[in-house]
């Protein structure tokens, strides 16, 4: 921060902070919080109070934990509890024990110069933040990512970014998912500046570009899905994308071909497209390739539906290992430390080879194209991405299955116009009113877990499929009852950003 003090760290609709600023307010609040204040739990929003904090507790030598304000509370309650934070920053999260740790407002207490003595000292295993996956239990599990694993990826990152001091990178994804960090760290490590605008998230393809155009974003990191809609937007309506573009990274779920395509034709060669895969268990990316630009590799045929678009190859800090099941290993400094207080499921994911290293098996089937690069066939299990967040279905069965209503359950994950989703269907208790129960369990649920949790499609069936042993066979019953629509009028969500 101190190499660039007086250039712009973050811009928020249009008002600048600089680096000597953010400096200032990063120390004040580690300060405030002392030193290894533990997981600290920050309401998350796009503000630069969020970044703030995030820098802070990692200053402090805290865990950042950040905490969606739109979560019902008893989500929220049981997030803290299981990683037992008793701190929080700001006043946007109330929990009984707490204690709540005020951000600096402005700059003007702190132009004496923070006390930096009170920043914490870490050491490479210590948590630097805790993010929740979802868990066949009902109940989300708490990843682990250790310090170490943060400084390998954010030196890959910028380098495979291209990143310099005259970028300014739009800050898109939830600051509940880690694809924040890919955007934040990379920049204010690198003296860029991070751009946030409420007009990123108004739903409107017009106002997103022209906040690019009007901002001079040069790099954009969008979950796949919200790319492929601009493409559409882009396409259809005979637009560019800005000239201030030069690099748009995407992930999360596999990329339309032919999106990419569309892509293609548009006036696009100058911007470098870059494809990405990783996990929140190995910290944010591990394997990237240029699908399109001026690093892309040259293609002989235009992309085709139904080919499968590469997620590239390992970034330098990262280690990889195909099983004989063709299951992706990956290994090295950036594997999170496990599940917080769940030894069996950290034991049923990472593994420790007799040199000492460290695996996560993925659960993703990966194939390797003759120049190397990784192309993903598909999960070992019944996990699926809603939005580009990785679900587990037996969380959802699990929530549905507390309802009274509820005899049995299957959720799965489908595509519904277009867009991936997941569909449960549910056979009533003889006493439940199956022609009510679906709008009953739509809002049980929104009582219960974040919006990437609901189903868009709840069906009631009379019976579920059921495998030779017995136990439910989720994608026999969606293909027996898919066909079948909920009396309730389910809409898809609207599309997150990350």
């Amino acid at each position: 921060m101190r190499r660039y003090p007086e250039r712009p760290a973050i811009v928020h609709h249009g008002d600048a902070l600089t680096y000597r600023q953010l400096d200032e307010l990063v120390h004040t609040l580690a300060h405030r919080l002392g030193t290894a204040p533990g997981v600290v739990a920050v309401p998350a929003t796009h503000t630069p109070d969020t970044v703030v904090a995030l820098l802070g507790i990692l200053a402090a030598g805290g865990a950042y934990c950040p905490v969606d304000p739109a979560f019902p509370p008893q989500r929220r309650q049981d997030m803290l509890a299981s990683v037992g934070c008793r701190t929080a920053v700001g006043g946007g999260i109330a929990q009984p024990g707490l204690r709540v740790v005020e951000l600096p407002g402005t700059t003007t207490e702190t132009r004496a110069g923070p006390d930096r003595t009170a920043t914490g000292r870490t050491e490479p295993d210590q948590p630097a933040y805790l993010l929740f996956t979802s868990g066949s239990t009902g109940q989300p599990k708490p990843v682990v990512t250790p310090r170490r694993a943060i400084s390998a990826t954010v030196d890959s990152l910028r380098t495979l970014f291209g990143l310099t001091a005259e970028d300014r990178v739009l800050q898109f994804a939830s600051l509940n998912w880690d694809t924040c960090f890919e955007e934040i760290l990379p920049t204010l490590t690198g003296g860029a500046a991070l751009v946030l605008d409420r007009d990123a998230h108004s739903g409107s393809f017009p106002r997103f570009l022209r906040l690019v155009e009007r901002e001079r974003v040069s790099v954009l990191d969008l979950p796949t899905a919200f790319w492929h809609e601009l493409v559409l937007h882009l396409a259809e309506d005979g637009l560019a994308l800005p000239d201030c573009v030069r690099l748009l990274v995407i992930g999360g779920e596999a990329a339309n071909p032919a999106r990419l395509a569309d892509w293609a034709a548009l006036d696009t060669g100058r911007v470098r497209l870059l494809n990405t895969y990783g996990s929140t268990e190995t910290t944010l990316i591990t394997h990237a390739v240029d699908l399109h630009g001026p690093l892309a590799a040259t293609r002989d045929r235009p992309w085709a539906a139904g080919e499968r678009v590469p997620i590239g190859h390992a970034l330098p800090h990262v280690y990889e290992r195909i099983s004989e099941q063709g299951e992706l290993l990956i290994g090295g400094p950036a594997v999170a430390l496990g599940y917080l207080g769940l030894p069996e499921a950290t034991a049923d994911r990472f593994t420790e080879d007799a040199e000492g290293v460290r695996w996560y098996r993925t659960g993703d089937r990966v194939g390797r194209a003759p120049d190397g690069v990784l192309t993903h066939q598909g999960r070992l299990d019944g996990e699926f991405k809603v939005r580009g967040i990785r679900v587990d279905p037996a969380e959802v069965e699990a929530h549905l299955a507390g309802h009274p209503g509820v005899h049995a359950v299957a959720v799965t994950g489908t595509t519904l116009a277009g867009r991936s989703a997941l569909v449960a269907y549910v056979v009533p208790r003889a006493a439940a009113v199956a022609g009510t129960l679906g709008a009953e369990l739509r809002m049980y649920l929104r009582d219960r877990v974040p919006g990437h949790l609901v189903p868009s499609r709840i069906t009631v069936v009379p019976e579920l499929v059921l495998t030779a042993s017995g136990k439910v066979d989720r994608a026999g019953s969606h293909r027996r009852h898919s066909a079948r629509r909920a009396g309730e009028g389910a809409q898809l969500p609207e599309p997150a950003h990350h």
